[in-house]
């Protein structure tokens, strides 16, 4: 079993290291020279060549701590040591260097064994050099440390002041340990929901893609009843012109132009629903009806149905009908249904509808319009893909979205073929 790993820092959090090694230089600068003036180790001027050295040691290797955390905790807490060990006016800067080598080994080392042994390490290391400091002090009386805690009794002030020590080295090294470990365990949570969501975006697309399978196995369905019906009706003018061409040539020439007709509409629709079938798309409605029948005057009976299911609903119907093509039909009787189907979903408990279908002299129009919630709201699903998709293999144009006083709004118009018209 592959052992989690967090992700490689990136170049910003590497830039960000950088100016963080600057202001820890900076700070050390000047603790080392405020630490001096107010002579808290004595007279110290002849050491602050060193506390620059020591600035240097405790600032320099964090500009690299994310790429080598070990060598920069042992490098920075060995300064540290050396630093308060020789009395070197420099001690604030380097606790905070210490704390961040150590948390930064916990947060970034992969290999979660080597980060304990070489914290734990670290940490027995520096207890160890403070029982041995905190023994000398006792047993070697300090002037200024006497002037200050008085030795007498079993649990004097210099006795307490030692446990403090104790206590607030513990808790410094045990707050880096946790808060590094923390930071590991975020970091893998964090890039295992990245991982799922790119996961999700993976198979949202595949789903969309069978999805548009499905919808034009659907759509070749649809186009084999439309060339079937203009072949059948070939088939039966071409008997009848064969049947009639010796005694009236007329009727035959007669049949021969609906063979011709027929055939023209077969190839302009055909041309229509393969330009579909090469686009993505998907309506997203079932086929709950056989595309033989699929016709604008079945228009009312899907609002009847909305009807019956509790969405007010109308039906308005404009000028006189026209003779539109069978894919033209079957187009226009989808749009309707998705976008019935889409206000009774998103449209909310209130919603609505107005179904009109206008007929004009060069065109005819569908307009579903719903007084519900903008559909917007959810995430535009692939029934609208599905709309566009139809009005374009039909050669018409489809309106989309919003209406100005509220509600949603779907508008298809489709030219009459000069025929028709």
């Amino acid at each position: 079993m592959n052992t989690p790993q967090r992700p490689a820092a990136t170049p910003q959090e590497l830039r960000n290291d950088v100016w963080l090694a600057c202001v820890i230089f900076v700070s050390a600068v000047i603790s080392a020279a405020l630490t001096s003036v107010s002579g808290m180790f004595g007279a110290q001027a002849d050491r602050l060549p060193w506390a620059l050295v020591i600035a240097v040691a405790v600032s320099l290797p964090l500009a690299f701590r994310r790429r080598f955390p070990i060598s920069v905790m042992v490098v920075v807490c060995t300064a540290y040591f050396l630093a308060v060990t020789y009395k070197i006016p420099e001690i604030y800067a380097g606790n905070v260097a210490m704390f961040i080598g150590i948390y930064t080994v916990g947060a970034w080392v992969n290999d979660r064994r080597r980060a304990f042994i070489a914290r734990v390490l670290m940490i027995v290391a520096m207890f160890t050099w403070l029982l041995i400091t905190m023994f000398i002090s006792a047993t070697d009386p300090d002037p200024q440390i006497d002037e200050t805690f008085s030795r007498a009794g079993v649990f004097s002030p210099f006795v307490a002041y030692m446990l403090i020590q104790l206590l607030i080295n513990a808790g410094f090294y045990g707050g880096a340990y946790y808060l590094g470990d923390r930071a590991f365990r975020s970091a893998l949570e964090r890039e295992a929901l990245d991982q799922r969501q790119r996961e999700l975006e993976h198979e949202r697309e595949i789903t969309a893609a069978q999805a548009v399978a499905l919808d034009r196995v659907n759509i070749a369905r649809e186009l084999h009843d439309v060339v079937a019906h203009h072949v059948s009706a070939m088939g039966v003018q071409a008997g009848a012109a064969r049947a009639v061409m010796a005694v009236n040539p007329d009727a035959a020439a007669e049949a021969l132009r609906g063979i011709e007709s027929s055939a023209r509409s077969a190839i302009d629709e055909l041309h229509g629903l393969l330009e579909t079938l090469r686009a993505p798309g998907d309506t997203g409605a079932p086929a709950d009806v056989a595309p033989s029948t699929l016709r604008v005057e079945r228009i009312p009976d899907l609002v009847a149905r909305a009807v019956e299911v509790g969405m007010p609903a109308r039906f308005t119907e404009v000028g006189s009908a026209r003779e539109l093509p069978n894919v033209t039909h079957a187009n226009l009787y989808r749009i309707a249904q998705e976008a019935l189907t889409n206000a009774r979903r998103h449209g909310g408990p209130h919603a609505e509808v107005d179904v009109r279908l206008r007929w004009d002299a060069d065109a005819v129009e569908l307009e579903v319009a719903n007084s519900g919630r903008d559909a917007r709201a959810s995430r535009a699903g692939l029934g609208q893909l599905g709309m566009r998709e139809r009005a374009t293999a039909s050669g018409g144009t489809i309106e989309i979205g919003p209406r100005p006083r509220g509600g949603f709004l779907v508008r298809v118009r489709v030219p009459l073929t000069p025929g028709a018209a």
